[in-house]
């Protein structure tokens, strides 16, 4: 059998095989992963972040009016409403807001893992969930929750294929990222404003995040001076709730003025062309190439992958500036990414995606969906942390996880009314192993017999 197989193709480097998929793979495995490698265009809406604000803007305004105790509230609340029409009658109109705001970001969320479920591209679409887990925010207030399913359409998904520069840039200056780790609160000491407003200052959090999580990774060399450093040069770095420009804005009166001095090297004042100037040296720093390649690497191939691959990966992207696509066919043509073995199990994301691939066909519901991954541990922007959720196997095979798996696996089987061989052959090709046929054709009841196909090794892990 060639090393290159469509199984592995479809299932390791995508988010598993629908129905047809393994043939048109067959013939080019590599080739047909290479194709899917372009930017990204998840709706025609690119305006989701400043409509989100526009919301926030609503209900704040909505809940200063129900504080003063005025008449107006209930009116204040009606656009949303009848855009999204509640069953029930509203006795508080600022719940009632704030609950189809609520519907509206989670509508967009699934909205995306739909896409996912539904792609003729699954390569591109594992590689939007790992930057997305990569650049991770936590809808963990109003704002966030409407800012969050936001970030991975304007700032990750249309520069999955270019250099990471330019993806980096567009992640730290969207609002989400803004928002979530407060450099829209950050004020320069020495700023116009900052001279004048003693109790607001600069706001660490974005920089050192960018450099421990974003770029360097935590051993990549910097100090905490240079943190400082760099929040000096992002601060001006905010969002405006103003109808006119809603979005991000550098705001000149809040940047710390001067010259900046990051990992040795100095930045010459130059308003938001100075961190700007930082990120893209950052992007392209050896310790940055090594960090992400090598979650790249342990996201797609292995918990442990290979210090070939790593290195092979790592020098590509020192070659050509971070070319994400140059970097990702190093992988993609690398013979340790195609071992036999399945080394991964798949995150509860991964397994629903997959089993809603298999099946061909749309089973759940919108709501059936959130439900599935919050009660699987990963409802789409909880991870809770700027590190996202874990990409190894020790985070998912708890075995309150996997019974979580069993009993959704029961639930979802019981819907199904196709049989489980075709499933079985279409999904998994030659990667089914003679064991699990065999108990499948001793299964009860057809329903029986998908679940335990979905619970299977071969189907578990990738």
């Amino acid at each position: 059998m060639s090393l290159h197989t469509a199984e592995i193709a479809a299932n390791r480097f995508g988010l598993g095989a629908k129905p047809g998929e393994l043939s048109s793979a067959k013939t080019d495995p590599q080739g047909w992963l290479l194709e899917q490698l372009k930017p990204l265009t998840l709706t025609d809406d690119f305006n989701a972040s400043r409509a989100a604000i526009f919301r926030v803007n609503e209900y704040r305004a909505l809940q200063k009016v129900k504080k003063n105790n005025q008449r107006q509230e209930k009116s204040m609340a009606n656009k949303l409403m009848a855009e999204t029409p509640s069953t029930m009658e509203s006795s508080d109109p600022v719940k009632e807001f704030r609950k189809a705001a609520t519907k509206k970001a989670k509508a967009l969320a699934i909205e995306t893992l739909v896409h996912q479920i539904n792609t003729l591209d699954s390569f591109q679409g594992r590689l939007l969930d790992f930057f997305s887990n990569h650049f991770s925010v936590t809808a963990n207030k109003f704002i966030m929750n409407a800012l969050a399913p936001t970030l991975e359409r304007e700032a990750i998904a249309p520069h999955l294929s270019g250099h990471f520069d330019e993806l980096l840039i567009a992640v730290e200056q969207h609002p989400a990222m803004l928002v979530y780790l407060n450099n829209e609160q950050s004020i320069g000491p020495d700023s116009a404003i900052g001279r004048k407003r003693k109790k607001r200052g600069l706001n660490e959090n974005l920089a050192r995040e960018i450099l421990e999580l974003h770029t360097l990774g935590v051993d990549g060399g910097y100090s905490q001076e240079d943190i400082k450093e760099l929040a000096k040069a992002i601060s001006g770095w905010t969002v405006s709730h103003k109808t006119k420009d809603a979005g991000f804005v550098f705001r000149k009166a809040t940047h710390q003025p001067g010259s900046r001095t990051v990992l040795g090297k100095n930045y010459k004042e130059g308003g938001i062309t100075q961190g700007e100037k930082i990120l893209r040296d950052l992007a392209v720093h050896p310790a940055t190439a090594e960090f992400i390649c090598l979650k790249l690497a342990r996201h797609f191939i292995a918990d442990t992958p290979h210090i070939a691959l790593v290195n092979a990966m790592t020098k590509r992207w020192r070659e050509t500036d971070g070319h994400l696509t140059e970097v990702l066919k190093v992988m993609v043509e690398h013979p340790h990414s195609w071992q036999p073995d399945l080394q991964k199990l798949k995150s509860p994301r991964e397994f629903l995606i997959s089993a809603c691939r298999a099946c061909g066909t749309q089973l759940l519901t919108s709501r059936q969906l959130f439900d599935s991954l919050l009660i699987m541990g990963q409802a789409p922007f909880s991870a809770g942390s700027p590190a996202g959720f874990g990409d190894t196997s020790q985070t998912w095979d708890g075995a309150e996880a996997l019974m979580s798996r069993i009993e959704w696996a029961d639930q979802f089987a019981s819907q199904l009314v196709t049989p489980v061989d075709p499933i079985a052959n279409l999904a998994l090709g030659e990667h089914l192993q003679r064991d699990t046929l065999r108990i499948l054709q001793g299964a009860e009841s057809r329903s029986q017999a998908l679940a335990l196909l979905l619970m299977s090794p071969e189907f578990q892990r990738r």
